[in-house]
């Protein structure tokens, strides 16, 4: 147990955390929901993940993404293993530089017990939550998160048992409504999150 390991302990508890870190995670998407509830899990003490993304980083992407300046160019999952790495060196982490479409999805996730739908493209979004909204696995995915103020809108919806959605349904990204930190790492962090209290409280596996 690392030293960063030790710390958590210290406010989990030893069965708590090893509860957490029981679980594998898959995560579609390194963007701006992606990479925030990616260190959001690793900080919460989740270790086990599979990241899949095919994009490079931005200058653009600066403004509400787990990135920084210097990595501008690089693969983003790449780069996000360095920096998840940085909080926790001794995760067991899967990257995956590839475009998620219907033909591979289930071989990236299928050893993943909880999956977070974090994807800018309304149709990868679509086709992870029509494979996984009604399977045995946890999903957690995110709709309405453009543009800024009105926080208290991005709730969590429970759907199903195994599907939960955060967002306000309402304000997708547009160019009137850009993507801005506050509001998408309001979101990211409420997909954390709900995922660590129904870990913890035994709402799901």
């Amino acid at each position: 147990m690392n030293s960063f390991e030790k710390g958590l302990e210290s406010y989990l508890g030893k069965d708590r955390l090893k509860k957490v870190q029981s679980y594998r995670i898959g995560i579609g998407g390194a963007g701006g929901l992606g990479s925030n509830v990616a260190f959001n899990l690793v900080r919460s003490g989740f270790k086990s993940f599979v990241i899949v993304d095919f994009d490079i980083i931005e200058a653009s992407n600066l403004n509400r993404q787990f990135y920084f300046i210097d990595q501008v160019g690089k693969f983003k999952v790449e780069a996000l293993k360095e920096n998840l790495l940085r909080i926790n060196p001794d995760l067991d982490l899967k990257v995956i530089r590839k475009e998620v479409n219907k033909e591979n999805m289930e071989y990236f996730f299928s050893d993943c017990d909880i999956l977070v739908e974090a994807f800018d493209k309304v149709k990868s979004k679509k086709l992870m939550v029509e494979r996984y909204m009604n399977s045995d696995k946890l999903l957690v995915s995110a709709s309405g998160i453009g543009g800024w103020g009105n926080s208290d809108d991005l709730s969590v919806k429970k759907i199903n048992d195994t599907f939960y959605l955060v967002g306000d349904l309402v304000s997708e990204v547009s160019k009137e409504r850009p993507p801005i930190s506050p509001r998408v790492n309001i979101c990211a962090a409420k997909q954390g999150n709900i995922i660590l209290k129904l870990v913890l409280e035994d709402y799901y596996g």
